[in-house]
């Protein structure tokens, strides 16, 4: 079956996605497969890595196009007219990546498609950006596109989004910001896959989680690759296993050890993917502006935004740091230049905006407790929505929902995670306030994790909050 005569009929589907509300208790309906997908991607969270990087160091490996040949490996659309006028010309270029961990990691395909990319064209002066943050989907990316990427002019932007969170509103913000910010930036959109995915594609269909963003693709006519297609049909060709231990004998190809994050051979088919795709596009250049059509979806993140803290009032018990200056948190200094700390009960910070979705971005650790969110100064209720990360509010008034920011994953380690609240679209003062009431963190992190904390119970029996950044989608607006 046609790809594309698929996506165009049927209906919006949206990926179950990563969780990264610690208090949100997991849907026992989910599969065990897919239980053990978001565990994988939520433990893979960690800091940032440098946002420039270099693809020709040695420990690249070298990827030709391969001979895979189908043709729903990738869609052409309007293809990247300016990047390959841009080159044609030999004028400096700029290429950036923003994704999850597959992105984040090293030779998982970034860093492959990076090196093909330059080796297509030596002698002309590359930048690359790496915006991969582990655990993270398009709607933290909507929010840290402007700084992380746009900021820097990139010429070409790949977006990697499939498997952590395929939120179509989330991706049409970031293609919407990316034209807004420069139309004559180029877009394509990368599809990894997960277990169980390579059957649909070896079926002739495309994965549900994907057909929202490929409807976004047809829509904005971006191309766009199915970086997993190939490997769908060595699976079924009996040539390739998908999930295998390492150091497993054999004389297939192993694509990934946990079934999701690639070993370099299933990296190596991934950037293959994309190799293909720049040959079949590179005679299409010319200099073109992109038109940025009315949104498809109503409720897009077009006017997300990632802030620094000094956007909101924090009360004094509240103190500023260098993450650099520190062992523990310097893995974060790439995204957060100060960080904001509160160790007592009682301490808030807030800020007052227009829109209708706030949110932070902070740390995670051993010491960390809970938050509450009040609105327009009452209480709130906060609950899990269907087909979203985003928790939907409601004010109360003798009621109010704990925000626990320690979670399974904060056993003597430290995290960047997120967190994201939807109020009614509207004017709002909000106030974040360090909860006296600390998670039982011995029950969250269970048995298999019990070493750390029976040795070191003080260093759990905290109540610390980290903000590093403050997420909207509206408009700050002055405190009156």
């Amino acid at each position: 079956m046609n790809l594309t005569m698929f996506y165009k009929k049927a209906c919006l589907t949206v990926a179950l996605m990563l969780s990264l509300a610690s208090y949100a208790q997991k849907n026992t309906t989910l599969s065990k497969e897919t239980q053990e997908r978001e565990r994988l991607i939520a433990a893979s969270q960690a800091g940032a890595m440098p946002l420039f990087f270099d693809p020709l160091v040695p420990a690249t490996p070298a990827i030709t196009p391969g001979t895979f040949s189908d043709p729903n490996d990738f869609f052409v659309r309007k293809g990247l007219p300016n990047f390959f006028n841009k080159a044609k010309k030999k004028q400096p270029l700029v290429v950036g990546y923003i994704g999850g961990s597959i992105t984040r990691g090293i030779n998982l395909y970034r860093m492959q498609s990076a090196k093909f990319i330059q080796e297509m064209y030596p002698h002309i002066k590359m930048q690359f950006i790496n915006a991969g943050i582990s655990g993270t989907g398009t709607d933290l990316g909507a929010c840290r596109i402007q700084e992380q990427v746009l900021q820097y002019k990139p010429d070409l932007v790949f977006v990697e989004f499939a498997v952590n969170n395929a939120f179509a509103e989330g991706m049409e913000g970031i293609i919407r910001q990316i034209w807004k910010a420069n139309p004559q930036t180029d877009i394509c959109l990368l599809y990894t896959i997960y277990s169980g995915q390579t059957k649909t594609y070896a079926s002739g269909k495309i994965p549900p989680n994907i057909l929202g963003l490929e409807k976004l693709a047809d829509y904005y006519q971006i191309p766009s690759v199915h970086m997993g297609l190939e490997a769908s049909m060595l699976e079924k060709e009996g040539q390739l296993l998908w999930k295998a231990p390492a150091g497993t004998k054999t004389d297939k190809i192993i694509f990934s050890n946990d079934g999701t994050h690639p070993v370099e051979a299933g990296g190596n088919l991934y950037a293959q993917a994309i190799a293909r795709s720049f040959l079949k596009m590179q005679d299409y250049a010319e200099n073109k502006k992109h038109e940025l059509p009315k949104p498809l979806l109503a409720d897009n993140w077009e006017e997300a935004k990632m802030l620094a803290p000094s956007v909101a009032q924090f009360s004094k018990g509240w103190t500023k740091f260098d993450p650099n200056g520190l062992a523990d948190f310097k893995q974060f200094a790439g995204w957060f230049p100060y960080v904001m700390k509160a160790e007592k009960p009682g301490e808030y910070f807030t800020f007052k905006f227009k829109g209708n979705m706030i949110g932070f971005f902070d740390i995670g650790g051993p010491e960390v407790g809970q938050l509450t969110l009040e609105i327009d100064g009452k209480k709130t209720t906060i609950h899990k929505q269907a087909g979203t990360l985003v928790l939907k509010t409601e004010t109360a008034n003798h009621t109010e929902d704990l925000i626990n920011r320690f979670n399974f994953y904060c056993n003597n380690r430290y995290r960047g995670q997120a967190e994201f609240f939807e109020l009614p679209d509207g004017v709002h003062t909000v106030k974040f306030t360090v909860s006296d009431i600390i998670p039982d963190k011995k029950q969250i992190l269970g048995e298999s994790q019990a070493a750390d904390i029976t040795a070191n119970p003080a260093k759990y029996h905290k109540m610390v909050a980290y903000i590093g950044k403050i997420l909207i989608k509206g408009e700050i607006l002055p405190m009156n």
